[in-house]
């Protein structure tokens, strides 16, 4: 069930609630003041919470910042094969190697012998596939 099928029948609840329990002495004023005000709560409410729902969204698909200095495992680069599944070029300790990487599992697919990417030039160019493509051909031609 999405939160504006909970949220919006209660905020008007309490809005039907509060303007029934205004006094009916015939002061109009007072009750479009409160009418007025509790509109302005429940649209910040729902502003608000917009927001949260916003920025959790966002985090999960940005990932954990985390800094990235001190850190002996780097991510080269990355290609996804399918909607779960992805190819991985990691660098750990100076050795590049591919990983193949599924829901609760990876698997070590190969490991170079000396770096194949430039760090740098994977940092500026995001072509990973071309790259993949041209190194695995030229180690199946012996």
């Amino acid at each position: 069930m999405r939160w504006s099928h909970v949220l919006l029948p209660a905020l008007l609840a309490g809005l039907s609630t509060s303007l029934a329990a205004a006094p009916a002495g015939g002061n109009g004023e007072a009750t479009s003041g409160l009418a007025s005000q509790l509109t302005q709560l429940g649209l910040g409410l729902i502003v608000v919470v917009g927001l949260i729902f916003l920025l959790g969204y966002l985090m999960r698909r940005v990932g954990p910042m985390a800094p990235q200095g001190g850190q002996h495992i780097r991510v080269i680069s990355s290609y996804p094969l399918g909607p779960r599944d992805r190819l991985a070029l990691v660098e750990v300790g100076g050795q590049q190697m591919l990983l193949g990487i599924s829901p609760g599992r990876i698997n070590t697919l190969h490991v170079f012998p000396e770096p194949v990417v430039d760090t740098d030039e994977a940092a500026t160019s995001g072509d990973f596939a071309r790259k993949l493509q041209a190194i695995l051909k030229r180690e199946q031609k012996p």
